[in-house]
């Protein structure tokens, strides 16, 4: 195995401007290998046939042959020899060569069965120099035994050599066909070949204007794309273009589109791949497959490669004694490349990930990845410029205000936003309607956040009536505490996979910090619903089984990570690892701290879910009418909106109001870090069912 590189791709021809070409259309290599496959197995047949047709058998003397036929003459079967020896041969045609003729004539002996007798001898009679007067002779003694005959030309000597010869050219052309296409890259015949693709700028019709709600990380990419088109602005004050950039950012930001905007705006040779394209089972392909991929790069410079998903590529290098593997040595080989003694300073480098922290320093220090970009999720302004970008693809109706949808998307990322646009566009064309109102937009966040509707799903009216006091108690400890956002929508509606009802929150303003106060106050709000229950009917039900797993993580953080204990004081004591893009990705290692220590913690925690606990419960007593009136009008209406829920309020002077804080302490509606909804597990679900034995 060598790690030359491979032939470079041609380069695709750019069109002229203002006049947009047609792509050509990829042929299908495999409808030409059936054709070739079919073309030789018909030239297999046809030498079969002609090579069956040859002279086969012993040879017999014309004299012999001559006797046989005056002896057989009465009964005009030649097949009978004085010897009894029958001559045939394997398609009951007999050939004699007279001159440069064959005389043939046909033997119509078969047995009962139909078939040919068996056990019989094939023979050949040749007769080189035949009179005029013997060829008559024969023919007349031919037509006194009443047999079919005919004269021929002999097929030619090189007939049979020529088709085999034949025959093996077209294997060979099949073989080597065959071999080319699995030489291709992504075969297993194209070990050292890199699997990048390039892209020309009229192949990709993404630019800069399609990226929106990111527009610092717009402005640093767009920094490389001016360098490569007016270099000598940069030089002319000793400045250069950084060796990489490294695209980080949580999963749907905009990190691909961003390289995509790049390859359509570069005007220079881009190639696009994927971290795993250079990782295989066999040692040393990834390796060679780096060095392909930047001395096509080389070739094209000034270009650009970018590698998606690079931590599978890149992570960190390991002191294990297995550690020397496959991955590390194409790490390795990326290092190299991107600043040993053969790189090249006309080669950039782009990647993406939503895993920095798993990468090897060696790959993040500057003259390797010079810049790190964030591509973070948007704030307000930003999803509603990537709402304008997706909204301008479908007809809107008069009443759509992007504004406020962007408001009541926090946490949503650039893919939610373009589903979002996409559910509402569906919606609005199952409903029949020419364009996309607000509504369609209202029921595609709520789809998003708490997943499909199922109005077919049948619920126990004892069932009903439990989860409406369990969202009723959810919505009544939002309205009555500060710091909380306000309530959008209560839903008995089973919706996703085990949301029996729900309650949405959406926050008026863009926050990122947290108070101690306020994270209290969203403990309250997730135990509200048990603890209506509880009132209610004295005892909870499994429903309450993902608030009861939030708020116990809210006040484990708030114990071991911020620092809010005064028994424990201003100490970090969490042993989990968590990703700073990724949720759910908490990684545990081994702790450090004694056991009298991790017992102080469960009792922290356990101290602040039973304040928590103690506050819910005080708050819907004193308000027990409240609840009983909203419970009621729920249970008849099943989804009551933030204005149903206001004018209910309304006529209790000492009920709370929908407002995300009090007099008693600044508002400080804080902004989830995803998608927020009070959704209830669905009743005996699989963790409570083992739970109960």
């Amino acid at each position: 195995m060598t790690d030359s590189p491979s032939p470079p791709p041609q380069e695709p021809e750019n069109p002229k401007p203002g006049k947009p070409q047609k792509k050509p259309k990829k042929t299908e290599s495999g409808g030409n290998s059936l054709w070739l496959l079919f073309i030789a197995i018909v030239l297999f047949v046809l030498a079969t046939q002609f090579s069956g047709m040859t002279d086969s058998g012993e040879q017999m003397s014309y004299s012999n042959f001559v006797r046989g036929l005056e002896v057989n003459l009465a009964g005009a079967d030649l097949t009978k020899l004085p010897a009894d020896v029958q001559i045939r041969n394997k398609r009951n045609t007999f050939h004699v060569l007279i001159g440069s003729s064959y005389l043939y004539f046909q033997d119509q002996k078969q047995d009962s069965t139909g078939r040919d007798p068996e056990g019989t001898k094939s023979y050949k009679v040749t007769i080189e120099n035949l009179s005029e007067q013997g060829r008559e002779d024969l023919e007349k003694k031919l037509r006194q035994a009443e047999i079919d005959y005919g004269f021929t030309h002999p097929p030619s000597p090189w007939r049979e050599p020529f088709i085999l010869f034949l025959m093996l050219l077209v294997f060979l052309a099949i073989f080597f066909f065959m071999l080319r296409r699995m030489g291709g890259a992504g075969s297993a015949m194209s070990f050292g070949r890199s699997r990048g693709k390039l892209y020309a700028q009229d192949d990709v019709a993404v630019t800069f204007k399609d990226v929106a709600g990111n527009d610092e990380a717009v402005e640093e990419i767009r920094e490389f794309v001016e360098f490569l088109k007016a270099p000598e602005k940069y030089q002319a004050l000793g400045g250069r273009i950084p060796h990489g950039v490294l695209l980080v950012g949580p999963p749907g930001t905009g990190k691909t589109l961003l390289a995509k905007a790049v390859a359509g705006e570069a005007g220079v040779p881009f190639f696009g791949l994927s971290g795993s394209d250079f990782v295989e089972m066999f040692v040393g392909v990834g390796a060679a497959r780096v060095r392909d991929m930047f001395a096509q790069a080389r070739q094209r410079s000034p270009s650009i490669i970018f590698i998606d998903e690079l931590d599978a590529l890149g992570k960190v290098r390991g002191n294990t004694p297995g550690g020397h593997d496959e991955r590390e040595q194409t790490l390795n080989a990326l290092l190299v490349e991107m600043d040993g003694f053969s790189s090249d300073e006309n080669v950039i480098v782009m990647a993406a990930t939503n895993r920095p922290e798993t990468l090897d320093p060696a790959l993040m220090r500057p003259g390797r990845f010079d810049r790190q970009v964030l591509v973070d999720r948007p704030d307000v302004k930003g999803r509603e410029a990537i709402l304008k970008v997706h909204a301008g693809k479908v007809k809107l109706a008069d009443d759509v205000n992007l504004t406020t949808i962007a408001k009541h998307c926090p946490g949503f990322v650039g893919a939610d936003l373009a589903n979002l646009v996409n559910e509402a566009a569906l919606l609005a064309v199952r409903n029949n309607k020419t364009r996309v109102t607000m509504a369609e937009f209202d029921e595609g966040i709520e789809r998003v956040v708490a997943g499909l509707e199922k109005q077919t799903r049948i619920i126990q009216e004892d069932e009903k009536l439990r989860v409406a006091y369990h969202e009723c108690g959810h919505a009544l400890v939002a309205c009555s505490l500060p710091n909380t956002d306000p309530v959008h929508k209560i839903s008995i509606i089973p919706r996703g996979l085990g949301a029996l009802g729900y309650t949405l929150h959406y926050s008026e303003d863009e926050r990122y910090l947290s108070t101690e106060s306020e994270l209290r106050h969203r403990i309250c709000v997730m135990l509200g619903g048990t603890i209506a229950e509880e009132i209610v009917f004295s005892e909870f039900s499994t429903g309450a089984s993902n608030d009861l797993q939030r708020a116990t993580d809210i006040a484990r953080r708030m114990v071991t990570d911020f620092g809010m204990s005064p028994k424990l004081g201003r100490v970090h004591y969490s042993e989990t690892k968590r990703s700073p893009f990724l949720m759910n990705s908490n990684t545990a290692s081994d702790t450090s701290h004694s056991e009298d220590t991790i017992r102080e913690i469960d009792l922290e925690v356990r101290r602040i879910i039973d304040e928590c606990l103690a506050m819910v419960k005080d708050i819907l007593t004193d308000r027990r009418d409240v609840l009983e009136h909203l419970t009621k009008d729920l249970m008849e209406c099943e989804v009551m909106n933030s204005e149903q829920l206001q004018s209910i309020l309304d006529q209790y002077k000492t009920s709370p109001k929908i407002s995300p804080g009090t007099h008693a302490a600044p508002s400080a509606g804080t902004t989830p870090p995803a998608k927020d909804a009070e959704q209830e597990e669905e009743h005996g679900d699989e963790g409570d069912q083992a739970a109960e034995g």
